[in-house]
């Protein structure tokens, strides 16, 4: 709330810098006296210049209509100067009277000595913004209660105990601010504020509010943090016009559940209270934050029990340092960080079990795709592995819908044994662009969620059966009594393709094909008795009038490279829209209608433009930080609206050209031409960057860069390129890279400029550089550790961001200003100093890692989070390495630490 306590104060300098700055010669002698802006507060003697202008009365001094006036002067002085306003400035429309300007040994804004103010300043008719912070107040001075016209009203860092019942009587209040103040309790009247638009009463020692404030029917923005509540009125569900309700660093046990009801309501901070439970309601909303509840903990006062759990349907919300959770018989709601929800109904396990999670970065190796399948979500592992529940246990995903749903299906796909599987999957709505992917988990192993052709099954008796497509109803499979001996699943998948992306490939205005169809079974490859396929002929194209020595039925048999032209060998019974054939075993069919000879080589390159997507790579430096370097692949259509909401903090070339990949390929970047990656991460192989493309999923990563040249002497200017497939073995030369390019079958996909710019002498060598600190470590040897060099490396990212970083680490304000002032001439220590003295702290401390990782991201700086993962993974795979090599690895794949089995290769049919 502190850019909304200043909010009215922005206004008011806005307006004052867009004033005329017409003056006489006399007034551009005074730096202070601008247009209709007079600013004292920054000058000595400010009381004795208003003075001296009061006695002059330049021409000026009648338009002036904002004024600031620093309140570190003597108290009489002060007096005096104040009560000549009313007759001096009688335009006035802005007056701020703030302390703050001077500070203790620590570092502490000191108040300033006003402690009441004149009853002649009620006379001040235009009067509309009033900020007497950082003073010594102890009762609202009574002529504010005069000033009908007031909009604004800043009383932060005063003495206020209480405030007046006659403060419900300004009828054109629309700010009130009164944080980090002593009130106890509010005046019933301040409900009758009707225009009052945003109210911040932080930081003070409020136990209960009045029911009237349910009353203030127009305000947008309330905040109660750090006070004393125990309890909410009823009342404030009445508040339809709220869009922030702040109150977190309470001692609330409950909240009225309508307040989810609220209609415009999009955020409800209840962190660090005392709530066990919530109503449904409230525990789903997307706009609630509850970290630091103990939710679904038992009441210190009722009789204790196993686990933490409280009663049955209790509901755990788990930080996203935590990486466990218990559940006992009882069941429980659990909601972790990571956007996935878990349902374990009463008697799902007969024994109390701590279940662990972890969310995995998709990889080749883990991620199981067909050929025309898309990845939606990262991979969520949860353990024990194999575990079976006495009832299914509900699994909620969260994912971003693809564009393109039509025959498409969204599945939950999971590992059970050595083979993936779908389950089945409901969707449900969270928001517009944000869908739950719900289903029933009978174990516990990898989660995922994919999008996929529709897919339709059946089991196949002895006596035969009929399977026809959902999507596509001219697409069926005829099995005749006899096909099997014993029931079998089969499944089918038809993927459809334009007309017209097949007639520019072939160059051909009348070529047409039909539905691709996949056809898939268990049990023995072949069926005892014929099985009839009925496909829908090419577009276009019917029995009565096709010419059959252009029809050509295509079959692939994976893992074969091409497809084969099989017409000759079947019987094809054409009738006026269909073809149909008998078949012994399973695999893909595709008809064909053009004049072309050779069609399996042009099928398989139609079939690959079905799986390709057109992308653009691109590498961004962030205006801050040049050395941090963004670097994404995108598809063509996000491209635009991607660079809109980067270039406010990035900026660098235009994207590469358009290149074609597949869903799952893997690619590196190679920085070349003197610029090095700067940090030891797992996804970098010989400093390359690894990275796999998901056309649902982000595909960006954030570099920092360093260099052996000289920066003093010149920029570098290095460049980036990006190559298919895995880092090599052995990394071919920069040169040799570069020859690489021009040959037909490269990898090369492009090439984009980086420049790191020259350093100025005064920037000195690199941050941390010749620092002597205690050695340090956050975190333990399973976990990861971040090292001292690690939070050197994490110090060096944060710029000017580092105090909403330490807010967010639990560090006071007083201590971050203390910070700024011992260190006001150096930012780099401001940061390190803040960083290591929290870490020393934490020392020993679960959970540190976590925090910090939090505070990253809620101060926005989700590169530096991903960093710090990065190290934390590789400390992790280092650390597992070490105990297989000294046989002290666990038997049991699914205990931590131990590596989990990989996943067999997908299955391409």
């Amino acid at each position: 709330m502190a850019a909304t306590v200043e909010g009215p104060e922005l206004e008011a300098a806005a307006a004052a810098g867009d004033a005329s700055e017409d003056s006489d010669a006399g007034s551009r002698a005074l730096p202070f006296l601008g247009g209709n802006r007079l600013s004292l507060d920054l000058y000595p003697g400010g009381c004795q210049q208003l003075l001296h202008l009061c006695v002059q009365q330049p021409l000026q001094l009648l338009q002036v209509e904002f004024l600031r006036l620093s309140t570190h002067e003597d108290p009489q002085l002060l007096e005096a100067t104040l009560a000549q306003l009313p007759q001096s400035l009688s335009c006035l429309r802005s007056l701020v009277l703030k302390g703050g300007q001077r500070r203790d040994t620590l570092g502490a804004c000191l108040r300033g000595a006003l402690t009441n103010l004149p009853a002649g300043l009620s006379g001040l008719a235009h009067l509309a913004h009033l900020d007497l912070s950082f003073n010594s107040l102890e009762t609202l001075p009574a002529c504010v209660l005069q000033m009908r016209g007031l909009g604004a009203l800043l009383l932060s860092h005063n003495c206020l105990s209480e405030l007046p019942e006659a403060l419900g009587a300004l009828p054109a209040l629309t700010f009130l601010t009164v944080t980090h103040n002593r009130l106890q309790t509010l005046p019933p009247a301040l409900g009758a504020l009707s225009t009052l638009q945003r109210l911040d009463l932080s930081q003070n020692l409020l136990d209960t509010l009045p029911p009237e404030i349910g009353g203030l029917g127009s305000l947008l923005e309330l905040n109660l943090a750090s006070n004393r509540l125990q309890s909410l009125p009823a009342s404030l569900v009445g508040l339809r016009s709220l869009r922030l309700l702040v109150l977190h660093s309470n001692l609330l046990a409950s909240v009225p559940a309508d307040l989810a009801r609220l209609p415009l309501l999009t955020r409800l901070d209840l962190r660090d209270n005392q709530l066990r439970d919530l109503p449904p309601e409230l525990l789903d909303a997307p706009f609630v934050r509850l970290q630091g509840n103990p939710l679904g903990e038992a009441s210190p006062d009722a009789p204790s029990s196993p686990g933490r759990l409280g009663p049955s349907g209790s509901n755990l919300l788990l930080a996203p340092s935590s990486l466990s959770f218990p559940v006992t018989p009882r069941g429980c709601s659990v909601t972790l960080a990571c956007g996935v929800r878990l349902q374990f109904p009463a008697g799902a396990t007969a024994t109390p079990i701590t279940i662990r999670y972890r969310l995995l970065l998709p990889e080749p190796g883990l991620v199981p795709l067909g050929p025309h399948d898309a990845l939606l979500s990262h991979v969520l592992e949860l353990q024990p592995h194999g575990v079976a529940f006495q009832q299914d246990v509900g699994l909620w995903l969260l994912f971003t819908p693809p564009r393109a749903r039509r025959c498409r299906e969204v599945v939950v796909r999971t590992r059970n044994d050595n083979s993936w599987g779908d389950l089945e999957t409901y969707l449900e709505e969270e928001a517009p662009q944000r869908l739950w992917a719900h289903c029933q988990a009978p174990h516990f192993s990898w989660f995922l969620v994919v999008s996929r052709p529709v897919s339709n099954a059946c089991l196949v008796p002895p006596e035969g059966t009929l399977l026809c497509s959902s999507g596509h109803p001219g697409v069926k499979v005829i099995f005749p009594p006899g096909a099997t001996e014993e029931p079998r699943r089969v499944s089918m998948q038809v993927v459809r393709m334009a007309g017209r992306e097949l007639q520019a490939l072939l160059g051909e205005p009348e070529a047409a094909v039909s539905p691709l169809l996949c056809l898939s079974q268990s049990g023995p490859p072949s069926f005892l008795r014929p099985v009839t396929v009925q496909l829908p002929l090419p577009s276009g194209i019917t029995g009565l009038s096709l010419d059959r020595s252009r029809l050509h039925l295509l079959y692939w048999a994976p893992p074969a490279a091409t497809w084969d032209d099989i017409t000759a060998q079947v019987v094809l019974e054409l009738t006026h829209l269909y073809a149909r054939f008998q078949v012994t075993h399973f695999s893909w069919y595709w008809l064909w209608y053009t004049t072309k000879n050779c069609v399996g080589g042009l099928a398989r390159k139609a079939w690959e433009r079905l799986r390709l997507h057109r992308v653009n790579l691109i590498a961004l430096q962030r205006r801050r930080d040049p050395e941090q370097v963004l670097l994404q692949c995108l598809p063509q259509n996000k491209v635009d609206a991607t660079l809109r909401r980067l270039l406010e903090r990035y900026r660098g070339p235009e994207p590469s050209d358009t290149v074609e990949m597949f869903e799952g390929e893997e690619f590196f970047a190679a920085f070349e031409r003197g610029i090095d990656v700067d940090a030891d991460r797992p996804d970098c192989v010989e400093g390359r960057i690894c990275f796999v493309f998901y056309s649902h999923l982000k595909n960006v990563k954030e570099v920092y860069v360093t260099t052996t040249l000289d920066r003093e002497a010149q920029a570098v200017r290095g460049q980036v390129s990006f190559y298919r497939g895995t880092v090599p073995v052995q990394v071919p030369e920069e040169a040799e890279a570069a020859r690489q390019r021009k040959g037909a079958d490269t990898l090369w996909m492009a090439t984009l400029p980086i420049k790191l710019p020259r350093l100025r002498g005064s920037e000195g060598p690199r941050r941390g550089a010749g620092l002597s600190l205690a050695p340090l470590n956050l975190g333990d040897a399973e976990t990861g550790f971040l090292t001292q060099s690690n939070l050197l490396s994490v110090a060096g990212r944060l710029g000017l961001d580092w105090p909403a970083v330490a807010l967010h680490l639990g560090v006071s304000y007083r201590e971050v200003q203390r910070i700024r002032h011992e260190f006001r001439d150096d930012l780099d220590e401001q940061i390190r100093h803040m960083l290591f003295s929290w870490a020393e702290r934490q020392a020993g401390q679960p959970g540190a890692v976590g925090l910090l990782v939090q505070a990253l991201e809620q101060s926005d700086r989700q590169d530096v989070a991903e960093e710090v993962r990065a190290v934390l993974e590789l400390g992790r795979r280092k650390y597992q390495d070490g105990i297989r090599r000294t046989g002290l690895a666990p038997k049991d794949p699914a205990l931590p630490g131990s590596s989990a089995p990989q996943p067999p290769e997908p299955a391409q049919a």
